[in-house]
């Protein structure tokens, strides 16, 4: 779970998955996501305060083992295009993609369709009578 902030997405999957792996650069957050662990009695989920890229491009991924689904809800900027990069070297089997921003997501989306089907794109409509929305898209790793 890539830019997992509190660990929210961490702990509502972590029921139905081996292990989650939370990375988020903000070290308050990380510390949040843990106690929110802990108090949730979860076990299976561990967070690192660490910038994303450098859990894609160090030792991280070897440690951890390759991730079959990367989650993503990145800043509204969207992602750093090394970390774009990154993910497309990794190429974990699956990605979920939420973001507070469609037109960042969309250019994402774009330069992941390298290797990547998008499969789906679903708003949600978190805050009434706001042009605020969110987007959440699955995306396959195509057979290359």
């Amino acid at each position: 779970d890539l830019y997992c902030g509190l660990g929210a997405i961490s702990l509502y999957l972590a029921d139905t998955v081996k292990k989650v792996i939370g990375v988020e650069s903000h070290a308050r957050s990380v510390e949040l996501a843990r106690e929110n662990a802990a108090d949730h009695g979860t076990v299976n989920c561990s967070f690192f305060a660490l910038d994303v890229m450098e859990a894609l491009e160090g030792d991280f991924i070897a440690t951890h083992e390759k991730p079959s689904i990367v989650i993503l809800d990145p800043p509204r900027a969207g992602l750093h295009p090394r970390v774009v990069s990154l993910l497309l070297e990794a190429a974990p089997g699956k990605l979920v993609y939420t973001s507070c921003n469609p037109a960042t997501q969309a250019r994402d989306l774009g330069l992941l369709q390298e290797r990547y089907q998008v499969a789906s794109v679903q708003p949600v409509d978190m805050f009434p009578q706001t042009w605020h929305i969110e987007s959440v898209a699955t995306l396959r790793l195509r057979n290359v």
